[in-house]
């Protein structure tokens, strides 16, 4: 297999520590809930966007992501563009423990997306680097009062009340969450791991630690680079000999990345692809359903470089290097 090289976003679960204010944080309102909430979900290089509205400004583009742990993220430029008041500050750090970097927490009044109001929403204020232009990020527990259907296949994203049904066709599994992020089990080679469902994140990742429970087809090469929100870090890839299982759902001999800065498995949005999967954060339960029970895995698709495109804003130095 050849090597390339291609920018990775990893946005991981954010640690609010400190409130000028000092008095906790309030989950952010909402308006009242019809049947369904629905809007179009649009798919760029396998990762799901949504346009939101804040404070009556927009539409913008926001990545909606299960792996950070906290309500919003929001560029400076658009903190700057809309005024958006700071409230406190963050520290934000990924999973691997290392590197720490202070953020501005912001107050947005009143965010909309697929016509929910949420109100009095905390964003941290952070760049976002990558290959596509957008303006936030959508984290997992802004979603908490919901039930959060992201229908890859179809391309929507729903929102609705109630509960999951354990009888529900698909996979029900448990979730815990660690941060605010949804964490699962599965198996590799009938081996026990824990994952984390990460729609903001690329591929089928696993830690570099846990290579020597693993088969591969050939030896892993250099695949990619990869960021989070306090560390830089390089990825290796390769075809794993055997199966991972996800619920009743089995990857055959799925392609993985394999990193050296993060804990736990990562199941990102190129495998997420295949599913109708639906978050109920009240019960810790999510739902799975593909019409496919035997799923198979490639890497996940490389940026598109278009002619005369803008020069992208370069990494933060001061992430820190691991691996």
């Amino acid at each position: 297999m050849s090597a390339f090289r291609r920018a990775v976003l990893l946005v991981c679960a954010v640690l609010v520590c400190k409130a000028i204010s000092g008095q906790t944080q309030p989950s952010p309102t909402t308006t009242e809930k019809p049947a369904v909430f629905s809007a179009p979900l649009e798919l760029i290089h396998d990762k799901p966007f949504v346009s939101v509205t804040l404070n009556g400004h927009g539409p913008y583009r926001f990545l909606v992501d299960t792996g950070t742990g906290g309500q919003a993220l929001v560029t400076p430029e658009l903190a700057q563009e809309l005024s958006l008041p700071v409230v406190g500050h963050a520290r934000l750090k990924d999973p691997s423990g290392l590197g720490e970097q202070r953020s501005d927490i912001t107050r947005i009044e009143a965010l909309n997306v697929a016509g929910a109001e949420f109100s009095d929403v905390d964003a941290v204020v952070h760049n976002l680097y990558g290959d596509v232009s957008c303006q936030g990020v959508l984290g997992f527990t802004l979603f908490e009062d919901y039930l959060l259907t992201l229908d890859f296949p179809g391309h929507r994203m729903m929102l609705s009340p109630g509960a999951i049904d354990n009888q529900a066709e698909g996979s029900v599994l448990p979730f815990r969450m660690p941060d605010g992020v949804p964490v699962v089990d599965l198996q590799i080679d009938e081996q026990p791991f824990r994952a984390q469902l990460d729609s903001g994140g690329t591929g089928l990742s696993v830690p570099e630690r846990d290579l020597k429970e693993l088969k591969f087809e050939e030896t892993p090469v250099d695949f990619a680079n990869g960021e989070s929100v306090s560390t830089k870090f390089q990825i290796k890839a390769a075809r794993l000999e055997s199966d991972v299982k996800l619920g009743r759902y089995t990857f055959k001999q799925a392609f993985v990345e394999i990193d050296s800065a993060f804990p736990l498995v990562n199941v990102g949005s190129t495998p997420l692809q295949h599913f109708v999967i639906t978050f109920d954060q009240v019960n810790e339960l999510v739902r799975l359903y593909s019409r496919e029970e035997t799923l198979h895995l490639d890497a996940s698709p490389p940026p598109v470089l278009l002619l005369n495109e803008p020069q992208r804003q370069p990494s933060d130095s001061k992430l820190v290097p691991v691996g």
